[in-house]
């Protein structure tokens, strides 16, 4: 679905309000969790944000308050909701206030003492039907790091008629992912989610 203009809020909100008790649009729930399904297109992204227990609990508030999504096409509908299952979010993606909606919801979440992080599957109203995860990791060797990993297949007609363009898109999102959360981790970085 597309939705044109800056203001969307009322639209995503009745959208929202209307998938609440949808499924999923995808089989596999949970497998970026264990095993990848070989059907599907499988992407991952691993970024250095830098050392040691700071940078670690930094990452980890940054994907509470979902700051990997702090990126300028990208509106992420709402970053106060919170991080648990069951939890379901709008993802804009847009240009020239031309806005496709994607709805994720959270499958399972990551609370371990040296990993944190969750995992969203689509809803059918997203252009992809997959699960991506998102997790900050502490390693032994005192480096924390942010990694994105998601399957998915082609769901939307637009997508299906272009998928080259479709995987620049999500390589691209990757990117500023892992740069969002690398200016979100980093010490001294007081900067607020952008709504």
């Amino acid at each position: 679905m597309f939705l044109l203009g800056s203001r969307v809020d009322d639209k995503v909100r009745r959208i929202l309000r209307a998938q609440t008790r949808a499924r999923f649009s995808y089989e596999g729930v949970g497998r970026t969790l264990t095993l990848l399904p070989g059907d599907r297109e499988m992407h991952r992204g691993q970024f250095p944000l830098g050392e040691g227990s700071l940078v670690f609990y930094r990452a980890k508030d940054a994907v509470r308050q979902w700051r990997m999504f702090d990126i300028p096409w990208i509106r992420l509908c709402w970053p106060d909701t919170p991080v648990k299952p069951g939890s379901t979010v709008a993802v804009l993606a847009g240009i020239f206030g031309i806005w496709m909606v994607n709805l994720c919801r959270i499958v399972y979440v990551i609370d371990e003492p040296r990993r944190f992080g969750f995992a969203y599957g689509t809803l059918a109203m997203h252009a992809e039907g997959g699960e991506e995860r998102f997790v900050v990791e502490w390693r032994e060797d005192n480096s924390v790091w942010y990694e994105v990993l998601a399957f998915s297949r082609e769901n939307h007609w637009l997508v299906k008629i272009a998928p080259a363009i479709a995987r620049r898109v999500q390589k691209k999102f990757r990117r500023e992912s892992g740069l969002a959360m690398q200016k979100a981790s980093t010490i001294g970085n007081t900067g607020a989610l952008r709504t």
